[in-house]
């Protein structure tokens, strides 16, 4: 017995899904991930996911975490520009803030020394609290 997939759906409706999938999942993710977590409700290739986590990233709904390859919902959509990230490398947990004097500061460095910035991603990799007090404890 084959299995019928589920049709395809306009980038919209593409984006939606992945969005909410995003934000369901709670972690950071692969495009792959998301495949594997839609697998259900759509038949995605993964330079439709590509694709479509471009214009949320570009719609500030997603950010992309350069340090370990993978996708996060954005947790603070109300925040303007670059938003900061702080990956615990023992449980993998992302927490998402606004730091404006650290971005302000290297936003006047690039243009102090004339460098172009056409993106920033600011990631602070360690050990979270909870692990800490665990390793401490």
């Amino acid at each position: 017995m084959t299995r019928k997939l589920p049709k395809r759906r306009a980038a919209p409706e593409q984006d939606k899904m992945i969005a909410d999938a995003l934000r369901d999942v709670g972690r950071p993710v692969s495009a792959y991930e998301l495949i594997e977590e839609l697998r259900e409700k759509a038949s995605l290739a993964p330079q439709t996911v590509y694709r479509s986590l471009d214009r949320l990233i570009a719609d500030g709904q997603a950010h992309r975490l350069e340090s370990i390859n993978a996708f996060v919902a954005c947790r603070h959509p109300s925040h303007e520009g670059t938003a900061v990230f702080a990956i615990c490398n023992d449980c993998g947990t992302v927490s998402e803030f606004d730091e404006p004097a650290a971005v302000d500061r290297l936003a006047a460095w690039a243009r102090k020394s004339k460098f172009a910035v056409e993106r920033m991603t600011l990631e602070l990799r360690g050990r979270c609290r909870a692990c800490t007090d665990r390793i401490a404890g």
